[in-house]
């Protein structure tokens, strides 16, 4: 539960150590792991009726799916890091340029005088 303290919200901090409202991903990693852990083990149960090695099989589904959604999610976020990056630096190179004859987008040809040969 989010409540206000001067102006900031209380911090969900997991095992003390990870905020989960503030780091990108870390909330749907822990989702997917959670929604995993449960498929793994009840699918686990259903074809051994085994507890103890169902629980232990939902427990390692909880990691695996955990850190698989936690890995693409943060190459996904970097890569489209690096795009924003780039789009950036692409309107300011435009905006910079536009107008001069250093301009990309103008054709050089078209101003540079024919030749009559």
């Amino acid at each position: 539960m989010a409540e206000e303290e001067d102006g900031k919200a209380k911090e969900f901090k997991l095992l003390g150590i990870l905020d989960v409202q503030r780091t990108p991903c870390a909330r749907d990693a822990i989702l997917h792991g959670a929604g995993g852990s449960v498929a793994a083990g009840v699918l686990y149960f259903l074809a051994t009726s085994r507890v103890k090695r169902s629980f232990d099989v939902g427990f390692a589904g909880f990691f695996l799916t955990t850190l698989g959604s936690w890995f693409y999610c943060r190459i996904h976020h970097a890569k489209l890091r690096v795009q924003q990056r780039l789009i950036q630096e692409g309107i300011k190179n435009k905006v910079m340029y536009e107008g001069t004859a250093l301009d990309p987008t103008k054709n050089p040809k078209s101003e540079a005088p024919s030749d009559p040969s």
